[in-house]
């Protein structure tokens, strides 16, 4: 007696576009959908009428009932988003976006980033840790993930960002991440990387800048600390923000339990932002973002 082969699960994909915002848009997408054959799982919307850009975003996360490649799809798809004007895009949901972490002497970000990888928290396949140092080599490769040491002089700096870009290129990588990454990327790496890289920091800037910032905070007697995910553009620490994490305080809270806690809102602002952009919720809306949390 044989057994029955249970049926394969249909195969999910992920829809983001954005474009000018007008009539007949989730018609078109989701007509398309229905005609071959893909049923809409979550959809969701946005249209920025009360600013200049007037644009128009949407995530879809779809099935397919029938084997269909993902080629197949954007092939099909692209006369609707040519007609639209549109910036979109279709990836395999069950796809682990590939990327490199930067660190260089605070391991605290990305400690956490491997371990959320690790349990499976993070739908991402780390690719690389690449440092300007040699502190956490071995915790990198504790993990199993390859480390790359990259020192970083005036002298050297555009040297290691090609051997950076040129990692990114032959490993696949689609983001980077700036887990505490204490050097700044110049205008052509942030060019080339556009839309790809994302850096944490305190909330505090501009009002906190140079070292020991939360020491400084603590000096002012601040009542709320926090962190900024965004993207990295040429303008330091004023790319498009993606998350924010806050911890209110007291009057008794040290300078050192300051760090502490700053330490655990940078992890969450960060871990949420590679979540997200992960799993293809962000969209960029000129100097801001769009996010389908």
């Amino acid at each position: 007696m044989s057994m029955q082969q249970a049926p394969a699960e249909p195969t999910q994909y992920v829809l983001t576009l954005s474009c000018p915002d007008k009539q007949g848009i989730v018609h078109a997408v989701s007509s398309y959908l229905f005609m071959t054959g893909c049923n809409i799982i979550d959809s969701q919307q946005f249209g920025d009428r009360d600013s200049d850009s007037g644009l128009f975003f949407m995530r879809v996360h779809f099935s397919a009932e029938q084997p269909v490649s993902v080629d197949k799809l954007r092939a099909s798809f692209a006369a609707i988003g040519a007609s639209f004007r549109m910036d979109w895009a279709i990836h395999p949901s069950a796809e682990r976006m590939r990327v490199v972490l930067m660190v260089s002497k605070f391991g605290h970000c990305l400690n956490d980033l491997l371990f959320r990888t690790r349990i499976g928290a993070l739908p991402v396949e780390i690719a690389a840790v690449v440092s300007n140092h040699e502190d956490f080599a071995e915790l990198t490769e504790s993990y199993g993930v390859p480390f790359v040491h990259l020192p970083v002089t005036r002298d050297t700096k555009a040297q290691a960002e090609q051997q950076l870009l040129d990692l990114v290129e032959a490993q696949g990588v689609e983001l980077v991440v700036l887990a505490r990454y204490m050097q700044v990327l110049s205008d052509t790496l942030c060019k080339a990387l556009s839309g790809r890289v994302i850096n944490i920091h305190h909330s505090f800037l501009p009002s906190f800048k140079g070292a020991k910032p939360y020491h400084q905070a603590h000096a002012r007697g601040v009542k709320l600390i926090g962190a900024t995910a965004h993207y990295v553009t040429a303008d330091l620490d004023e790319g498009p923000i993606i998350e924010q994490e806050v911890a209110r305080v007291t009057h008794d809270v040290s300078p050192d339990q300051l760090v502490a806690l700053g330490r655990d809102v940078e992890c969450q602002a960060l871990a949420r932002a590679v979540k997200w952009h992960s799993e293809h919720r962000v969209l960029l809306n000129g100097s801001r973002t769009v996010v389908f949390a």
